[in-house]
């Protein structure tokens, strides 16, 4: 495994992490916690040391699958980050919360489900601006940071098109940003990815795989189960992506390398990005990820020599 220093936090963190989404239940499966132990286990094993997670990913549910795991083994060996700004109330049925009060709740919450007494990385989840702008939010948990209730803070964006709370991180004690890029998905590129180098804040690229699209299992015509987040997509802008999925295949992807591997390599490679967190529903998508590593440039400039 190599590693990354977080921006201009003090966290150093694997180049592959894991997403948690899944284990929420909202990607067709109910995780249990001999699953999700086998796969932090793994992860373990493999030198992966960061977990990205939320309070609305089921109510608290990842959290609390996470923290079963941490009270059981070294705490000191993982960087876990979550996320504010939200209620899960069923799947797919959210509400927003945003007042400092309210965030201050969450992040008791979050705290106690995870069985920690600290959260490495605290990231403002798909906030609106006007959410975002809210100084009483950003002083309340630069004293909860005070508190050592918190060691870092971060904005996983909304949207991978708009840069104004990229280019505002800094003024908010913001150290990282979380937004959507891979192969299919070159959005960022334009905007938030350069603000972010000039500013030195670490990137965590999410849906590296492009919600599984890039792992080459699927073909265009797929259709997916109604408690599976990939059936909201639009069946026709997926079939387009699909198409474009094959065409990669057969034009970038190199012999002998299997093309999920490939695509996390190829997010990380940009010289902005720290780490891809990939969604891993078993021991084997770990192993399969953690090797995208090998194909990383040792010359990056965040990496720890």
């Amino acid at each position: 495994m190599k590693y990354r220093r977080l921006g201009n936090t003090n966290l150093n963190i694997s180049v592959i992490g894991i997403g948690t989404w899944q284990y929420g239940g909202e990607w067709g499966k109910d995780f249990k916690q001999n699953e999700v132990d086998a796969i932090l286990d793994k992860a373990n094993e493999k030198g992966i040391n960061f977990l990205d997670t939320a309070e609305c990913y089921g109510d608290h549910l990842s959290e609390s699958l996470i923290g079963d795991y941490l009270s059981r083994n070294k705490r000191e060996d993982w960087i876990v980050a979550t996320k504010f700004g939200h209620h899960f109330h069923g799947n797919f049925e959210r509400t927003r919360h945003w007042s400092a009060n309210e965030v201050l709740k969450q992040l008791d919450a979050s705290l106690k489900a995870l069985r920690t007494e600290y959260i490495d990385l605290y990231q403002a989840h798909s906030c609106t601006d006007e959410e975002f702008n809210n100084d009483e939010l950003w002083t309340m948990l630069d004293k909860q940071m005070e508190k050592g209730k918190i060691r870092s803070l971060g904005i996983s964006l909304r949207s991978n098109e708009e840069s104004y709370q990229t280019d505002h991180a800094s003024d908010v004690n913001a150290g990282a940003i979380q937004v959507v890029y891979n192969r299919l998905d070159r959005k960022p590129e334009e905007k938030i990815l350069p603000t972010s180098r000039y500013q030195n804040l670490g990137v965590l690229a999410r849906v590296p795989l492009a919600s599984g699209y890039l792992s080459g299992k699927y073909k265009p015509g797929v259709t997916f189960s109604a408690d599976d987040v990939r059936s909201k997509h639009d069946t026709e802008e997926t079939s387009l992506l699909l198409k474009q999925v094959e065409e990669i295949q057969q034009n970038e992807v190199p012999d002998g390398v299997p093309m999920a591997t490939w695509a996390l390599s190829w997010v990380l490679k940009h010289p902005a990005v720290t780490a891809v967190i990939p969604g891993c529903k078993t021991p084997e998508q770990v192993e399969l990820n953690a090797k995208a590593a090998q194909l990383t440039d040792d010359n990056h400039p965040q990496s720890i020599k």
